[in-house]
Formats: C-alpha cells, sequence, structure tokens
C-alpha cells in the first residue's frame, strides 16, 4: 500500500478539497504538514457540507485518525472555534481521532495584528502581498528566529512566561516602530492559558504515531495546502506564502522520511486562477476571464475574496511537476470548460525577445514574461457528471491528452464536477 502526498500545481484552490475527502476515504491516517488556517477548503460528505481552514479533511470521517504536523502553524483560537463549528454539525472530534504535534508553533493575536499592521503600511506604499491576515507569516518568522510559543510549552507553565518575554521583546520593538501600542505579558499569558485545556488532550509525539502506522500497514495521507507556486522558495516570489508548499515538506512537516512518500498526486485546475498580488502571466482580465470566474464560482473559501482567472499554463504546472515529484495529476474542473468554441493553451515564454520553457525565479522577469499560445478547438457537449471517458466529448479527451504531453504527467483522475463521485478514476495512487 501507498502513501500519499497531495499538492497543488498551481497557485492554490485548484479543486484539492473534493480530492483529498475522495483520498480521505480510502486513507486511514491524513496529515496536514504545512500551513495554517489561511487556506480553506470544501467537503461534502452525505449531503452535508463542511468548510476547514486548519483541520484535516479526515475529521469528518469515522474511524480515521487527523494529524496537525510540526510543519503547521496553530492558531488555537481559530481551532476551538473550528472544532465547535463542526461539533455543531454532528462531528464527534476527540484525542483518539485527531493528534496535534507537541512541537507545532502557535499563531497568537500579536501575529494577526503585525500581519495586518504591515500590509497596511505596504498597501500605503503600493507593495502589498496579499496575505490573508491571518498572522501566518509572522509566526513561522518567531518560529525560525527562535523565539516561538509551541503547542508543548502550554504544559510547561514555569517556563512559559520567560518563552513569553523573550517573544514580546521583538514584537513591542516592531510594535513600537510601526507606531502601535505594546502587548502586555499578562494579556498574553491569558490568551495562552485560556485555551490550553482544550489544546493539550490533543498533543502528542507525531512522528512516533506516523511511524507506528506505517509499520503497521496503514494508508497515509499527506494533505498539503496552497499550491507549488505560493511556495517560499519555489513560488513567485515574494508573492508567496510563507511556508514550503511542495511535497517534500510532507517528510519535514510530519516527522517521517523521504523514504516515507510512495505516490506525489499534483491537484492541476484544467485553467489557470491566482488570488491577491504577483504575475499572472495567462490571466484573462476581460471576457474569457470573467466566463472563468462565473462558471467556476472562483471566489476563496477563507477570504471571500474574487481569483484572478486564465488560461491552463503548461510551463508552470510542467515546472511543478519536476519541483514536486509529481508521478500523476488530479485534473479539476474541465466542465467548467464547456462550451468555448476555442481553449488557449500556454506552452511558452517569451522573455526580452527569446522564447523560454520555464518560470524565471527574478521578480522583475516574472512580470515581463509574454505567453505563447497554442489554440485548441473547444467543445459544446458537457463534460459535467462524467464517470467515463467514453462520456466526455472527444475535443475534451484530447484536451486532456494534449495537457499530459505538455507537462510530462499522465491524468490519474480526472473531476467532472463538485460531486465527488463525478471522478474518473485511471489510477489509484494508494495502489501504485
Amino acid at each position: 500500500m501507498a502513501n500519499v502526498v497531495v499538492v497543488g500545481s498551481q497557485w492554490g484552490d485548484e479543486g484539492k478539497g473534493k480530492i483529498v475527502d475522495w483520498l480521505s476515504e480510502r486513507a486511514d491516517v491524513v496529515v496536514r504538514f504545512q500551513g495554517g488556517h489561511n487556506a480553506g477548503h470544501t467537503l461534502v460528505v452525505d449531503g452535508k457540507t463542511y468548510k476547514l481552514s486548519l483541520l484535516p479533511s479526515g475529521v469528518v470521517r469515522e474511524g480515521k485518525l487527523s494529524i496537525i504536523g510540526n510543519g503547521v502553524v496553530f492558531d488555537p483560537h481559530a481551532f476551538v472555534a473550528e472544532l465547535g463549528k463542526l461539533k455543531a454539525l454532528g462531528v464527534s472530534i476527540t484525542p483518539d481521532c485527531l493528534k496535534i504535534a507537541e512541537n507545532t508553533a502557535l499563531i497568537l493575536s500579536l501575529h494577526r495584528e503585525l500581519d495586518g499592521y504591515r500590509e497596511d503600511a505596504a498597501s500605503n506604499s503600493g507593495t502589498k502581498i496579499g496575505t490573508t491576515r491571518r498572522g501566518i507569516g509572522p509566526a513561522y518568522e518567531d518560529k525560525v528566529g527562535r523565539r516561538a510559543i509551541r503547542v508543548m510549552d502550554l504544559a510547561d507553565l514555569e517556563t512559559l512566561p520567560s518563552k513569553v518575554d523573550r517573544l514580546l521583546t521583538h514584537h513591542n520593538a516592531l510594535r513600537r516602530g510601526l507606531g502601535h501600542d505594546e502587548v502586555t505579558h499578562e494579556a498574553i499569558m491569558q490568551e495562552l492559558t485560556s485555551v490550553a485545556d482544550q489544546i493539550l488532550p490533543y498533543m502528542d509525539r507525531v512522528w512516533r504515531v506516523l511511524d507506528d502506522r506505517r509499520r503497521a500497514g496503514e494508508r497515509i495521507l499527506f494533505e498539503g495546502a496552497q499550491g507549488t507556486l505560493l511556495d517560499i522558495d519555489h513560488g513567485t516570489y515574494p508573492f508567496v506564502t510563507s511556508s514550503n508548499t511542495v511535497a517534500g515538506q510532507a517528510a519535514a512537516g510530519s516527522g517521517v522520511g523521504p523514504g516515507a512518500i510512495d505516490y506525489v498526486l499534483g491537484i492541476t485546475k484544467a485553467y489557470t486562477t491566482r488570488v491577491g498580488e504577483g504575475p499572472f502571466p495567462t490571466e484573462q482580465t476581460g471576457e474569457v476571464g470573467d466566463f472563468l470566474g462565473t462558471r467556476g464560482r472562483e471566489f476563496g473559501v477563507v477570504t471571500g475574496r474574487k481569483r484572478r482567472c486564465g488560461w491552463f499554463d503548461a510551463v508552470l504546472v510542467r515546472q511543478a511537476v519536476a519541483v514536486n515529484g509529481i508521478k500523476g495529476i488530479a485534473l479539476t474542473k474541465l466542465d467548467v470548460l464547456d462550451g468555448l468554441d476555442e481553449i488557449k493553451v500556454c506552452t511558452g515564454y517569451r522573455l526580452d525577445g527569446e522564447t523560454i520553457d520555464y518560470l524565471p525565479a527574478s521578480q522583475g522577469a516574472q512580470a515581463r514574461v509574454e505567453p505563447i499560445y497554442e489554440t485548441l478547438q473547444g467543445w459544446q457537449d458537457t463534460t459535467a457528471g462524467a464517470r467515463s471517458w467514453n462520456e466526455l466529448p472527444a475535443q475534451a479527451v484530447k484536451y486532456v491528452r494534449h495537457i499530459e504531453e505538455l507537462i510530462g504527467a499522465p491524468v490519474a483522475l480526472l473531476s467532472t464536477s463538485p460531486e465527488r463521485d463525478d471522478t474518473i478514476l485511471v489510477t489509484d495512487p494508494f495502489q501504485d
């Protein structure tokens, strides 16, 4: 049995929620390994809709173990609120079915505030990143700066006060510099102790739990958030998130060795979208962009922000296949393209008069690249709800096969609607 990592191969919002839900039914363990509560996804199980931001998708299914790994930054108050919403929907979540790595760094109110202060200041200068203002970046900064408060610290009230002081020495200097009031030691201690009893029962040595489950032959699904092009190292820097979103992070962010990963599945939208600021070579701001946005219902789960839409960019996805070691893709939202007379696909870029087949790392060069398009014939018949290749229009099949050729990876699953059963299975990642 294979252990599977799911990653987004574009700028996120590729439809991971449905695919992860589809896979989580087959998994024994579902692990979040990076990001925070800035990446939302929607699951529909037995007619009920669940909107998750921090919790792994496995929590809505009985008999699954869900894990929040050490690579995540964890907002305890957001966790308690999300837990309450799910319990109100009849989902029973106990420490037997959900575990949080003891060495997971916390997001506090001062992180959220700093995130907002910086975005406001950047907006005035025209250099904003477009964060969700949920404190993700500042929390990762503190983790790397070795001043983070971690889940295990909630259980050690003797050392916690000195750690809070160390954290505030840094943050209060920043707040003074930005013209804001300082945070008191008492306020942060109250914030932490008020939720400790609700968090600590879920704390565990996740690396050992995963090692035991892997040795027992259980199927582990590593659930990524956001997308490859938002990776702090490999994305469109600086318009990226603050964590590594690529498949390699699944090992470091959960406490397993790289050898525990058998299959990397790249979730790939049949066109391209992104939220927030930054380069987008194939963006369409006119009629085509409106068509894709309306048909695809392109609004963020967490922020409600309208997504920017454009044609499929094979250059970017081919790069994501290489960086992640993607063995197969799950192609989503093919049905959004139904009814178009012609469909364009980006196969290369022009940069300063030269033709290139990759996205350059330089911010300036990323802003200057011009897409080279190939125009394909569209189809008028619907693909919505198709559950076999025979139900797809011939031109839709040609489109899918051509994408496979351009990106250098086969389609393992094909999604034809938001409904979880409207999925064509080509290769079961768990059986690879």
